[in-house]
């Protein structure tokens, strides 16, 4: 099943028997915003169109941050984007960014592991979740590595929610981010990819 059949968080985890949890695990790891991204992230909410689908909000919103923060790990990871990611029949599709380790023969080379998802959705964080966890599920099964912490996140752009799964045990973090609080924001974005970097580290 496509990850965009997963309807519910709730699906995912009856169907793949993990564990939901909530609490507070992310930290933040304080990471300078350009005064020229607030500047252009301003004019955006002024006189932009920005959230009048999934591909804006991810176009305009979610990648602009993610990228800003990828630049520091370039060296060790890669941002992708709507990069198709195959387990099984149940668990295939395209999620919309992907960090993986950045791969010797060049970035074309889509390599494992895979560290974070990135789901977009107008306001069905639910939803988001449901197909977000799928990722992760994939990505643990793909690596055949369920000691190691696989993270996601949910946004539709404004609100930011972030998740980890270990072994068959999914957090979500009960704090939420919000744009209009770039540093807080930043600092969790770089928060997990400074995990991810660690991970390839480790290995």
């Amino acid at each position: 099943m496509a990850f965009s059949n997963y309807k519910s968080i709730s699906t995912v985890i009856k169907k793949f028997q993990i564990k939901y949890v909530q609490s507070n695990f992310m930290l933040e790891i304080d990471f300078p915003v350009k005064e020229s991204f607030r500047e252009e992230l301003d004019l955006l909410f002024m006189d932009g169109v920005i959230d009048n689908s999934e591909d804006a909000i991810c176009e305009n919103l979610i990648y602009p941050v993610l990228k800003e923060v990828w630049k520091l790990y370039r060296s060790n990871l890669t941002l992708w984007s709507h990069e198709t990611l195959v387990y099984d029949e149940d668990l295939s599709g395209v999620p919309y960014y992907t960090v993986t380790q950045r791969n010797p023969l060049g970035t074309i080379v889509f390599d494992k592991p895979y560290f974070l998802m990135v789901e977009a959705k107008q306001d069905k964080f639910e939803e988001g979740w449901g197909q977000c966890l799928a990722e992760m599920i994939a990505v643990q099964r793909i690596n055949d590595d369920f000691v190691s912490e696989v993270f996601g996140i949910v946004s539709n752009g404004k609100i930011w929610q972030f998740g980890k799964l270990i072994a068959d045990v999914f957090t979500r973090n009960k704090n939420l981010y919000v744009i209009q609080d770039l540093d807080k924001l930043f600092a969790a974005v770089n928060y997990i990819f400074q995990q991810c970097e660690l991970k390839i580290q480790k290995t």
